[in-house]
């Protein structure tokens, strides 16, 4: 029965593994901005919107997680639109990997752009509550073969998604 499980996740994988590798072409012919959001060699800002007034932050009082990423990013801080508080960004000095080496970066957590994600989301944090929130511990992965799948996309979604 395990094995079954685990020779349909595996194939599972594959077809969707094959499925992104022949898309590959046609993403290109729709633009570069659709290929760098599929892993490109895009090297945007990333920002996020805290709640407090730019001024906190432009006067020297980057939070720590932002501050330790200025040798190697750029920090941007700008009033967000409506007078909703302030646009704290991030980008990498230094052009992000791309191509198959981008994919394997992502894949293992060694991505540069995952550390300005998972730095702008606990400066954010502690911003705005004066603490880094954390999940609760334990989490829900069981040592199945789902639950270890489970346990690695938990492992590597600090640095993934949205802001």
């Amino acid at each position: 029965m395990m094995k079954k499980a685990i020779t349909v996740m595996a194939a599972a994988g594959a077809a969707s593994g094959a499925a992104w590798a022949v898309s590959r072409p046609a993403v290109r012919a729709l633009g570069g901005s659709v290929s760098r959001a599929l892993g490109g060699s895009g090297n945007h800002w990333l920002v996020v919107t805290v709640n407090c007034p730019p001024e906190r932050l432009s006067d020297g009082g980057l939070p720590v997680p932002v501050a330790r990423l200025a040798s190697r990013a750029d920090v941007r801080v700008q009033p967000a639109p409506g007078n909703r508080g302030t646009e704290l960004g991030l980008r990498l000095k230094e052009p992000p990997p791309a191509g198959l080496a981008a994919m394997a970066a992502r894949a293992r957590g060694g991505d540069p752009r995952q550390e300005l994600r998972a730095a702008l989301r606990d400066a954010k944090s502690l911003i705005e509550t004066g603490e880094v929130l954390r999940p609760d511990e334990p989490g829900s992965a069981h040592p199945t073969a789902a639950g270890k799948v489970l346990g690695f996309a938990l492992r590597v979604s600090g640095g993934e998604g949205r802001l």
